[in-house]
């Protein structure tokens, strides 16, 4: 057995994560988004938090083959390519303040950021009008500085699709093709900082496995019908990973 694998296979808490990871998959093959929102809490709390972010970006991936083709032919990808582009570029703020920020204040960054949204989804609170190129990139500008700091690379486009006209589908699809991107970008500035090693790689690959699995599950169940009763569900999930991640919980 390879010693990453090993060590992978020993890290504390492995079956939260893996649960974790599995119901994350599920949300996420279903809704398109709530990955990071459901295992950020979670594993910022098991593991270093620049750890839990390469997990994320690594398992990320690993979705890709069962999740963009289906999104790439039902997203706006030029509006998505502008908030992608924005996210990219302001993703090397957020890495940089992960490197000199306290991991606790980080963390309560983390809980405090799921919160907001889930509050705001829960809400049902909707803008009317058009979004402009500028509003675009302020948006994903926030995501990227929030994705590169704690993981979450979602909240505010997550929050400016489901806040908006557009069906279950387009919302869907948008989000998946978004985080894609900014997956990418993300792991590019890991690695220029030297933030990702071959132990978080191996517990990455090992998690995919149950994200997989979960991914190929909600994406199965996808139907725009049942979505208030799924989507119910996800909330209480994000809700239970927020309190689980926080730090007076330790």
């Amino acid at each position: 057995m390879p010693d990453g694998l090993a060590l992978a296979l020993s890290v504390p808490g492995l079956p939260i994560l893996i649960l974790a990871y599995l119901i994350a998959g599920l949300v996420r093959g279903f809704t398109g988004f709530g990955t990071a929102l459901i295992v950020m809490p979670v594993a910022a709390a098991l593991l270093p938090l620049p750890v839990a972010i390469v997990l994320l970006s690594v398992t990320g991936v690993f979705s890709w083959p069962a999740m963009l083709p289906r999104a790439w032919a039902a997203a706006d990808k030029r509006q998505v390519g502008v908030l992608a582009l924005a996210a990219v570029l302001t993703a090397p703020v957020g890495v940089w303040l992960l490197t000199v920020l306290e991991r606790d204040l980080l963390r309560w960054l983390v809980a405090l950021a799921a919160a907001v949204t889930l509050a705001a989804l829960v809400s049902g609170w909707r803008y009317r009008g058009r979004v402009g190129w500028p509003g675009l990139g302020a948006i994903g500008g926030a995501a990227g500085v929030l994705g590169g700091a704690t993981g979450l690379t979602g909240p505010p486009v997550i929050l400016f699709y489901l806040a908006g006209p557009s069906g279950a589908e387009a919302v869907r699809a948008n989000t998946i093709l978004f985080l894609a991107a900014l997956e990418v970008g993300i792991i590019v500035n890991l690695f220029l900082r030297d933030l990702v090693t071959v132990d978080a790689i191996w517990l990455g690959l090992l998690l995919a496995m149950p994200y997989l699995m979960g991914v190929l599950a909600g994406q199965a169940l996808f139907d725009p019908a049942r979505e208030r009763l799924f989507r119910g569900l996800a909330y209480a999930v994000i809700g239970l990973a927020i309190l689980a991640g926080l730090p007076l919980f330790d």
